[in-house]
C-alpha cells in the first residue's frame, strides 16, 4: 500500500513538472512589414491560464483597438487543450524598423515573457477596399493630394509641390491632425513656405465632385540631379467624424470619430539635363531669368584711397545655388576678398531677389586703369536657351600718388620731360637690412662650442643644490601644511581682496567667503549658520578656542558693516585677520 501511494505521489510530481515546463507564451504579429498607413494586429498567446498580464509600451505605435481577450478550452479524447489570447490593433507612428518589447504574465507564481518582435514600417501603400465601415467611409471622403507645378523641369529649375487636403461635405475633420511622416526631398534643394497655421477653406473639385480643401504646405524644390527623381509622400494622422450605423431617438445617424492615416502618395518627376549645345565657357550653373550689373561708388580718387566695386545679379531663379562672376583687375590695384550679401525671398514661384559681391579696391599708383567688361551667362528655361550679359566698360582715374615703373617707362617714350618723383615712392622700401658676413667663423672650437660643451657640467652643482632644497621643503611637514593653508585662505578671500577699495562690497565678499569655507569644511548650509552652532562644530573638530572666537568676530564685523560705514584701515585689518584665521583653522581642524 505504501509503495502504491509513493508511486502515485511521484507520478503527480512528475506530471506537475512536465506541465510547468510546457508553458508557452508567444507574441505573434499579422505581418512583419507594413505601410505607415496600415494597421498591425499583435496576439499574445499562452497555453495556460495566468495572472497579471502586462503588455509592452508599444513605442512607435498608437493603440487603436484592444485589448481583446479570447479563451479556448476543450477536452478531446481525455486530453485538455487550453489557449488564451490578448489581441491589440496598432497604428504605426514612424517609419523604419520598430521593436515591440516583451509582454509578461504570471503562471503559478512564475513570470514568463514573450520575445521582442521587430516590424519594418515602410512608406504609405495603397490599402484595398475592404467593406462599408467607418474607416472605409473616411478613406473615401478625405484625400491628401500633392500637386506638382512642373513634372519635367530642367536641372536647377524651380518646381512647387502643394499639399492639399480635400474633405467631402459628408464628413468633417478638426484642425488636430498630426504629421507622422515628412518627406526628406533627397536630391533637391528645398524650402517650405510657412502659412503660419492660417488654413483658408476653399471650394473645389476632386474627381469631378464638390469638395472643400485647404492648402497644408507649399514647398519649393530645385532638383540637383538629372533623371527620374522620387518625391516622398507626406503622411498625416487625421481625426475624422463620419456617420455611423447607430441612430439616435430621432432616427438620425450618430457621428462616429475614427483616426485615419492618409498619405499623398509618392510622386516622380523627370529632370532634364541642361543642353550642351550653345553652352558658354563661363557658365556656372545659373538657371532662371536674370539681370547683371557692375558698378562703383566712385571712379576718380587718389592713391591709397579705397573704392567699392559691386557685382550684382538680380532676377528670378536659383540665386543661392551659384556664384557671381569674379572681377579681374590690374596688379597695381590692390583688391580684397569680396563680401557676399544676399537679398533673396522664396515664394511659390521660386527664389527672387539679388546677390551681390562687393570688392574693396585700393590703388597704389597714379594712373588711369580700365575695367574691362565682365560677362555673366545663364540658362533661361522658358526659351530653353543660354543667354550672356556683359557689363559696361569704365575706367578708374587715380589722380595723385606715386608713379609706377610701368607708367614711368611709358611716359619717357612720349615726352622728354623730367619726372618728379614723390617722397612717397620710397615709403615701402625696407631701411633696416639684416646683412650677414660672407666669411663666417667655424663653429668647432669656437667660444660658443666650448660654452655649450661645458655649460651642462657647470649646472650640475646648481641642480644638486636645488634638489636638496626641494627635499628639505618636502620634509618640512608643518611648513607645507602652513603653505597649503595660506594658499587655501587666499583662494577663498580672492574676491574680497579685489574689493578692498569698496568697504560695502568687501564685507559682502568676506562674509560670502567665510560661509563658503564653512560649507566646504563643516558640510553645512547657509540656513544652518548660527554662531553658536558654528562655535560648537569648530570646537568639536579640535580647533582652539581663540581661533573660534576670532572667526565669530569676523562674522560679526561683516554684519556690523551692513549698518555702519568702515574705513580702509579696518578693511585691511579684517582682511589680514581673516587670512590668518582661515590658515590657522585649516591647520588645526580634524
Amino acid at each position: 500500500m505504501k509503495t502504491k501511494n509513493f508511486l502515485f505521489l511521484l507520478g503527480f510530481v512528475l506530471c506537475s513538472i512536465v506541465a510547468t515546463a510546457q508553458v508557452q507564451f508567444d507574441a505573434k504579429v499579422s505581418k512583419k512589414k507594413l505601410g505607415i498607413n496600415e494597421r498591425l494586429r499583435i496576439d499574445f498567446e499562452m497555453n495556460q491560464d495566468g495572472d497579471n498580464f502586462r503588455p509592452p509600451n508599444f513605442d512607435g505605435f498608437r493603440v487603436v483597438g484592444g485589448p481583446n481577450q479570447s479563451i479556448s478550452n476543450s477536452w478531446i479524447n481525455g486530453k485538455r487543450s487550453f489557449s488564451k489570447t490578448y489581441s491589440y490593433f496598432l497604428s504605426p507612428q514612424t517609419r523604419g524598423k520598430v521593436t515591440i518589447a516583451q509582454a509578461t504574465i504570471e503562471v503559478e507564481g512564475e513570470t514568463y515573457k514573450t520575445l521582442p518582435v521587430e516590424v519594418e514600417i515602410t512608406a504609405a501603400v495603397e490599402v484595398p477596399k475592404d467593406g462599408n465601415n467607418a474607416e472605409y467611409v473616411a478613406s473615401e471622403n478625405v484625400h491628401l493630394v500633392a500637386e506638382i507645378s512642373n513634372a519635367s523641369p530642367f536641372l536647377n529649375e524651380a518646381i512647387t509641390v502643394t499639399y492639399k487636403l480635400y474633405v467631402s461635405h459628408d464628413v468633417s475633420i478638426t484642425s488636430q491632425w498630426r504629421e507622422i511622416d515628412t518627406p526628406k526631398y533627397a536630391d533637391f534643394w528645398s524650402q517650405n513656405i510657412d502659412n503660419q497655421n492660417n488654413f483658408k477653406v476653399s471650394e473645389g473639385k476632386y474627381n469631378g465632385e464638390d469638395y472643400r480643401f485647404v492648402v497644408l504646405r507649399t514647398t519649393v524644390l530645385y532638383p540637383q540631379k538629372t533623371g527620374e527623381l522620387e518625391i516622398e509622400p507626406l503622411t498625416l494622422d487625421i481625426p475624422i467624424d463620419v456617420q455611423g450605423n447607430r441612430r439616435d431617438i430621432f432616427g438620425r445617424r450618430v457621428m462616429e470619430r475614427v483616426n485615419k492615416t492618409i498619405s499623398a502618395g509618392k510622386r516622380a518627376i523627370n529632370v532634364k539635363p541642361l543642353p550642351l549645345e550653345g553652352r558658354p565657357d563661363g557658365f556656372n550653373g545659373a538657371v532662371g531669368d536674370f539681370t547683371f550689373e557692375v558698378s562703383t561708388n566712385k571712379t576718380a580718387l587718389n592713391a591709397n584711397e579705397s573704392l567699392q566695386l559691386d557685382v550684382k545679379v538680380s532676377g528670378k531663379g536659383n540665386l543661392k545655388l551659384f556664384t557671381a562672376p569674379t572681377v579681374k583687375l590690374p596688379n597695381t590695384l590692390e583688391v580684397y576678398e569680396p563680401e557676399h550679401s544676399e537679398s533673396v525671398n522664396t515664394t511659390i514661384a521660386g527664389m527672387q531677389g539679388s546677390i551681390t559681391d562687393s570688392y574693396t579696391i585700393v590703388p597704389q599708383f597714379k594712373g588711369t586703369y580700365p575695367v574691362n567688361p565682365i560677362t555673366f551667362s545663364f540658362f533661361d528655361p522658358k526659351t530653353e536657351k543660354y543667354r550672356t550679359i556683359s557689363s559696361k566698360e569704365f575706367t578708374i582715374e587715380v589722380k595723385n600718388g606715386p608713379i609706377s615703373s610701368a607708367t614711368e617707362s611709358t611716359n619717357s617714350n612720349d615726352s622728354k620731360k623730367q619726372v618728379v618723383l614723390s617722397k612717397d615712392n620710397f615709403k615701402y622700401i625696407k631701411l633696416d637690412a639684416n646683412l650677414e658676413s660672407i666669411s663666417q667663423e667655424e663653429f668647432f672650437k669656437s667660444p660658443l662650442f666650448w660654452s655649450l660643451l661645458g655649460g651642462p657640467f657647470l649646472l650640475i652643482p646648481l641642480f644638486i643644490l636645488a634638489g636638496k632644497k626641494r627635499k628639505a621643503r618636502l620634509n618640512d611637514v608643518e611648513g607645507n601644511k602652513l603653505r597649503r593653508a595660506n594658499k587655501l585662505a587666499k583662494k577663498y578671500l580672492s574676491e574680497a581682496k579685489r574689493n578692498t577699495s569698496n568697504p560695502v562690497t568687501f564685507y559682502e565678499s568676506l562674509e560670502r567667503a567665510l560661509h563658503n569655507y564653512l560649507k566646504a569644511k563643516l558640510n553645512i548650509e547657509t540656513s544652518e549658520m548660527e554662531k553658536s552652532l558654528i562655535s560648537k562644530m569648530l570646537l568639536e573638530r579640535n580647533v582652539e578656542n581663540p581661533m573660534v572666537e576670532n572667526f565669530i568676530d569676523l562674522l560679526k564685523s561683516c554684519e556690523f558693516a551692513r549698518y555702519a560705514s568702515s574705513s580702509e584701515v579696518s578693511v585691511q585689518q579684517d582682511y589680514n585677520k581673516a587670512l590668518e584665521v582661515i590658515s590657522n583653522i585649516d591647520k588645526q581642524i580634524q
